[in-house]
């Protein structure tokens, strides 16, 4: 029985359902936020939200059921869990603002469709190279803030006048937003200023934040190499296994023949 509920649970069509009930929900959950069609459907929308809760609850009872004590040992199965148990928490006085978390549970299409499990792991390993590069890009940051501060604070004291806001200045302006306008209030009084500008967004910009790209290229390449081992790996074991069996029917073969007439080996 517990073999037969993990090949239930691993069949395709059954990763197509959950996923159809995912969706679904999702855009339920959506929905809830339209006065208009909430009001008029608020009972339809609400069975359906239970429905699907239901069945993720009796998902992770299966998967228990299945795999036993190795549930426990797939970070995936305990970050379906946490989201299923949130939504199972009491949602009335104080705990009222977890109703708002239910949407969370879109995030379960995270460990359902394999290729995001695949993105999500190669960004965990690229975490160790991606702090490098944070402190950098904070560096950075924080020694252009101090020189605009010193350099434009008493022109533009509401972008520049102290550290914090020149923090925030700046990093508006390494995001792209609005940075033109920044640079030209500046400018009025300090022409050169473009400089100070143009050098920061080049840095940040164009190398600081490429580099956090490289790094989750670096790391989506070595997931994808090692998916491929393996799957290599699967198939030199699986050749291997045709061989021997290939081997042994030869050797049956030849003792056929060479077996007395009217006798057969045993």
């Amino acid at each position: 029985m517990r073999e037969r509920t993990r090949a239930f649970l691993a069949h395709p069509r059954f990763h197509r359902f959950i996923i159809g009930v995912i969706l679904v929900n999702s855009g339920a959950l959506g929905l809830e936020t339209m006065p208009a069609v909430a009001e008029r459907y608020d009972h339809l929308l609400t069975t359906i939200d239970h429905v699907a809760l239901y069945i993720f609850v009796a998902e992770l009872l299966a998967k228990i059921y299945a795999e036993r004590a190795a549930f426990l040992r797939d970070p995936w199965n305990i970050f379906d869990t946490a989201i299923v148990a949130i939504a199972l928490a009491p949602m009335t006085g104080s705990l009222s603002v977890l109703r708002s978390l239910r949407i969370l549970r879109a995030l379960r299409l995270l460990s359902v469709v394999p290729s995001l499990r695949r993105v999500i792991s190669a960004l965990l390993r690229a975490m160790p190279g991606m702090s490098s590069i944070v402190v950098l890009l904070s560096l950075v940051l924080y020694v252009a803030a101090v020189m605009a501060t010193k350099l434009y604070g008493g022109t533009a004291p509401e972008r520049f006048g102290s550290l914090p806001t020149s923090l925030f200045t700046l990093y508006q302006t390494m995001t792209g937003d609005d940075w033109g306008n920044i640079a030209r209030d500046v400018m009025r009084t300090h022409p050169t200023a473009w400089v100070f500008f143009t050098i920061f967004i080049l840095v940040c910009t164009f190398v600081v934040l490429n580099l956090f790209m490289a790094v989750v290229v670096s790391a989506m390449d070595e997931e994808n190499a090692e998916e491929r081992a393996a799957l290599e790996d699967t198939s030199a074991h699986t050749q291997q296994i045709l061989d021997e069996l290939a081997a042994v029917r030869e050797e049956l073969a030849e003792l056929r023949r060479q077996a007395p007439t009217g006798l057969t080996p045993r």
